[in-house]
């Protein structure tokens, strides 16, 4: 006589929506880390920092670059690995996440919430580097000019509220009770 019994010992039901996420993760994590590297190898073999500096000290003593546009080009090598090390961390995040590890989870809620942030910074990065550049800004430039600049911004804050929107909407799923259960036990690797 074989009686089953469904209770504690019983595996959770594994959901749809972290088997999606982690496999939509899984192929843009690898894309992103896969270009990330061809990028770094790049800037390294292609980018001279002396002619780097020297472009960007002639273009200081003619102020036509913005002090952010400044800071990123001296730092691009320290930019693009940092794009490397993110898109390698939510590759093999992702590839946990799918073996339903919490670890993997936690880190997932840190990687949407640094997407939120972000994002939301780059808007207004985006803003302050297009106002403090009078000729992109719009001053003097054709009203097709102007219209197209509107545009753009209008865009870009509806594309960064979007995405800050799924960010958090993945974040609530991931933190939610159901989701939690899914996932072995903290000290587990």
């Amino acid at each position: 006589m074989n009686i089953e019994f469904q209770g504690a010992s019983a595996p959770p039901q594994r959901s749809t929506f972290v088997n999606v996420l982690a496999w939509i993760f899984i192929i843009l994590g690898g894309f992103a880390t896969f270009i990330s590297i061809l990028q770094n190898i790049m800037i390294r073999v292609l980018l001279h920092k002396e002619q780097m500096t020297q472009a960007l000290q002639e273009a200081e003593h003619s102020k036509q670059i913005p002090a952010f546009a400044h800071f990123m080009f001296e730092n691009i090598d320290k930019f693009f690995l940092l794009v490397l090390v993110v898109s390698a961390i939510s590759f093999v995040s992702a590839i946990a996440l799918l073996k339903r590890k919490n670890w993997a989870r936690i880190v997932f809620i840190v990687l949407m919430s640094l997407g939120i942030v972000w994002n939301l910074g780059g808007l207004v990065i985006q803003f302050a580097v297009f106002g403090s550049m009078p000729e992109v800004a719009g001053k003097g430039l054709p009203p097709e000019f102007e219209n197209m600049m509107v545009v753009m911004k209008i865009a870009s804050v509806i594309t960064v509220l979007a995405f800050s929107a799924l960010f958090g909407w993945i974040i609530k799923k991931l933190s939610s009770a159901m989701i939690k259960a899914e996932f072995s036990r903290p000290g587990e690797l």
